[in-house]
């Protein structure tokens, strides 16, 4: 078993009280244990956590600071026998001055003291009247609480499983945060001790910088800021805690609640590694000025389950966000048509449609480019092929809807030129072997590009990003077109769009149509049907469903990893669907074809960018078409589901 990469982390918000170090100590105790028993290796708590941020003159006071260290030593003592990493907030005083700082601690030893480099100077608190910034400290090392300590702003802590730095709530908010040094320099993790009391729309304005902030430094953001108990004497804490990771949130806390909290999730360390290795503008410095403090994680092994959610369609769009993103697929998909039409000055758009989802998809995007285009509709030529497997359901959606998309409809069956075809090359028809299918795909493939030809047209292609990954289509068949639409489009996203378009795009009619299109079963209909006239020849049957391949795609290609860790992200994401064996199965086939398949890419026409993934040769995805399957077969082979 392994970790795959993951580190778990938590934003912990105790109960409470202002100057009552030995109460928060114990508070905080709770916690720690807590985290322990979750296999948490990283706890962080709020900003000052030992004595409150709410002490105003009382840090002035002698006695307050012994007790903090005090009971910072205390902490210290009970875990000295775990490996968990917590973090926690104090003044600490240096050669007569005070600072505001994160004590990091590890099995009975103080890392590191992180002091705070921005302090604010605002009506409710004004830390300048206590602490002294990070840049006004010449110390590089101190004592405290009997040790000798790493102190400064300057220091990360880790090992070769994950790095990670500490700032401090206002830290976060300036121009030049630290941790954005701190990330270039090695952090693949922020932690962030906070007290941010709560304004009316203060909180959407904070989530938004931590958002940001983990996404510009493509690093895992823990936030935990005071909450209940602080003092309310003009300004309330609410208890925050996020965990970002590259602008996703993974967990958050409760806002305006009276219990304490513990907000768990895992950092993939190793995603990030990926994000940051491909991102061109993310350059990794090695300042002379940064100190490294290593630590040992506490070993997890994670046996099938994390407390982060694995979503299984990766590639679909959140409730919250769908209809603008959606729209803006189409937009993307519209302007990229749109500008080939006008630059080869054609008059037509040729598409061959079949009643499936994918030639459905490209022909709402083609008449939408029209009418943005002030195009007349008539002007797209819509042809239906039916050859040896169409059956009449398919058959008859196709031609309702381009009836009520209004467009010029064509239908020329195939059958005669495939037998004649058969003939000429000695082809027994009874044999439905790959060149009976594949006739079928380049003789409709013939058929329109010589239309085009005919009328000045451009062959706008139907394929699909998924088809493109296992190289399910018809080399010179409908591997080939004029512009490929839906090239950046993956599978489970094409059904997406069709309801999208269905229920905001289309008259009634039509939206019946594409509905009954959308629970079509997925065929290129090349086989005869069955005796009942219905589909015989399922898509998913033969090559597995596109729900797992669109997920082995993202994280192959999206992240890098491998397929040991895919598996584990599949076992999260699809428990309730699908066993490990049946996971396993189809990720061989998937990585079998995608690497034998990669000749079909390396030819493919041009068509837009969607998301993160895409497969063209031109930019996105470059891999030589005689690559060795062999290393990623091998250890999908070595796997004991």
């Amino acid at each position: 078993m392994e970790n795959f990469g993951f580190i778990r982390v938590a934003a912990a918000i105790p109960e409470l009280k202002v100057a009552d170090c030995s109460f928060n100590r114990e508070k905080m105790e709770r916690l720690i244990q807590k985290a322990i028993e979750q296999e948490v290796q990283i706890v962080c708590f709020p900003e000052l956590s030992v004595t409150g941020y709410t002490c105003g003159d009382l840090f002035f006071q002698q006695l307050l600071l012994e007790q903090a260290e005090s009971e910072i030593a205390c902490l210290i003592e009970t875990f000295a026998n775990s490996n968990i990493i917590f973090i926690v907030g104090a003044p600490v005083s240096v050669n007569g001055k005070l600072f505001n700082s994160a004590l990091v601690c590890q099995a009975g030893k103080i890392l590191g003291i992180v002091p705070k480099t921005y302090l604010p100077n605002h009506n409710e608190f004004s830390e300048k009247r206590w602490f002294v910034s990070a840049k006004d400290c010449k110390e590089t090392t101190i004592k405290y609480s009997g040790q000798e300590v790493p102190f400064g702003a300057n220091i990360l802590f880790g090992d070769t499983s994950a790095v990670f730095a500490v700032e401090i709530c206002e830290d976060l908010w300036v121009t030049s945060p630290p941790s954005s040094e701190h990330a270039v320099n090695g952090a693949q993790i922020i932690f962030n001790l906070s007290a941010n009391n709560e304004l009316a729309g203060k909180n959407d304005y904070w989530k938004s910088l931590i958002q940001q902030q983990s996404a510009r430094c493509i690093a895992g953001y823990v936030y935990a800021s005071a909450g209940y108990g602080e003092s309310t004497t003009d300004v309330v804490f609410t208890g925050n805690g996020f965990i970002y990771e590259n602008g996703y949130l993974l967990s958050s806390s409760k806002r305006f609640t009276f219990e304490e909290q513990l907000i768990i999730s895992e950092i993939d360390v190793d995603r990030l590694r990926s994000d940051r290795q491909k991102n061109a503008l993310f350059v990794p410095e090695t300042a002379n000025s940064y100190r490294k403090v290593n630590v040992e994680f506490s070993p997890i092994i994670y046996q099938s389950t994390l407390t982060r959610v694995i979503i299984p369609k990766p590639f679909l769009l959140a409730e919250t966000v769908y209809k603008g993103r959606c729209e803006e697929i189409f937009s993307i998909q519209i302007g990229g048509l749109a500008k080939r039409l006008l630059h080869t000055k054609v008059n037509t758009a040729v598409i061959g449609v079949s009643g499936g989802l994918d030639s459905t998809l490209a022909l709402l995007v083609t008449v939408k480019t029209f009418d943005k285009l002030k195009m007349p509709r008539k002007n797209i030529i819509g042809i239906t092929m039916p050859g040896f497997g169409t059956t009449g359901r398919t058959y008859n959606n196709a031609l309702s809807l381009m009836q009520s998309l209004g467009i010029t409809i064509r239908e020329i069956s195939i059958v005669v030129a495939c037998k004649q075809h058969f003939e000429d090359i000695g082809h027994d028809i009874s044999v439905h072997d790959a060149t009976f299918e594949n006739t079928q795909a380049r003789e409709r493939t013939q058929i329109l590009m010589d239309i085009a030809n005919q009328t000045n047209g451009l062959v706008v292609g139907t394929g699909n990003l998924s088809e493109l990954a296992l190289g399910w289509a018809t080399y010179n068949g409908d591997h080939i077109s004029m512009y490929g639409v839906n090239s950046g489009v993956p599978k489970t996203l094409v059904r997406h769009l069709v309801k999208w378009a269905a229920e905001t795009q289309v008259d009634e009619q039509s939206a019946a149509i594409l509905l009954d299109i959308i629970d079509t079963p997925v065929s290129p209909e090349l086989l005869p049907a069955d005796s009942n006239g219905d589909i015989s020849q399922k898509t998913e049957d033969i090559v597995g469903p596109y729900e797992l391949h669109d997920f082995f795609l993202y994280y192959a290609v999206r992240f890098g990893f491998s397929p040991r860790k895919i598996l584990f992200l599949a076992q999260n994401a699809f428990k309730d669907s699908y066993t490990d064996e049946i996971i396993l199965k189809w990720m061989e086939v998937f990585f079998r074809r995608f690497f034998s398949q990669q000749f079909k890419r390396s030819c493919m026409p041009d068509g837009p960018k969607i998301g993160s993934v895409n497969l063209s040769p031109r930019g996105n995805w470059k891999m030589p078409s005689d690559a060795s399957s062999a290393l990623w077969l091998k250890e999908i082979e070595n796997i004991n589901p």
